[in-house]
């Protein structure tokens, strides 16, 4: 089955400040320990939104008024750290399919783009311009058009925005799971096994 094409995503955007936020912060390594990634967006950033008894801090994720949002805003260097894939699988499993920032470690942006969410590139101006906007207003749509790198909102408002060709491709292209991309090509990859006389995929 072919992956959904991700050409323009639309939601309501939250801003969480601050540069250098490491994977550690988006989900702690306590929470790590479970068989599969669901339930882990009930743990994103928890040591940030809660204190030791759990009891919520003053913190945008806990603030009603962003509650829904799709659209994660941040700073620079985003998900550094650890590569641990738990910090965009915790991000994904909590609604978010678009994050703004002004840039990415390397390793978060690759696990961020074969989830599916479409890690938008914006200067820091563009950035706040966007936070004065959300804040504002928590209920404005903000529609990121991935495939023409646009980020935009009422009345025609919009800032620039940038994605790395390649992640673009493969979001537009449908193309951005690997992993379900080898599982689709297995059927190929069996006829082709067959074909060749040094391998053997049937007992005598």
């Amino acid at each position: 089955m072919p992956l959904e094409k991700i050409t323009v995503v639309k939601g309501r955007g939250v801003y969480v400040s601050g540069d250098d936020i490491d994977t550690d912060r988006i989900i702690p390594a306590r929470f790590m320990k479970c068989l599969t990634f669901e339930g882990l967006g009930e743990f994103l950033f928890y040591d940030v939104r809660k204190d030791e008894e759990g009891t919520d801090k003053v913190h945008s994720l806990n603030d009603p008024r962003f509650a829904g949002a799709s659209i994660l805003i941040t700073g620079s260097n985003f998900g550094c750290g650890s590569s641990r894939e738990h910090a965009p699988q915790a991000l994904y499993r909590a609604g978010f399919r678009v994050i703004i920032a002004e840039s990415y470690a390397e390793i978060f942006f690759g696990n961020s783009t074969n989830l599916g969410i479409a890690c938008m590139v914006a200067t820091k101006a563009s950035i706040q311009k966007l936070v004065a906007v959300v804040e504002a207003n928590p209920q404005i749509e903000i529609t990121v058009d991935v495939e023409n790198q646009k980020i935009s909102w009422s009345d025609d408002q919009r800032i620039d925005g940038t994605i790395r060709e390649t992640a673009r491709q493969n979001l537009i292209s449908g193309k951005w799971d690997s992993l379900a991309e080898l599982i689709q090509g297995a059927e190929v990859a069996d006829t082709t096994a067959e074909a060749l006389p040094y391998i053997k995929t049937h007992t005598s």
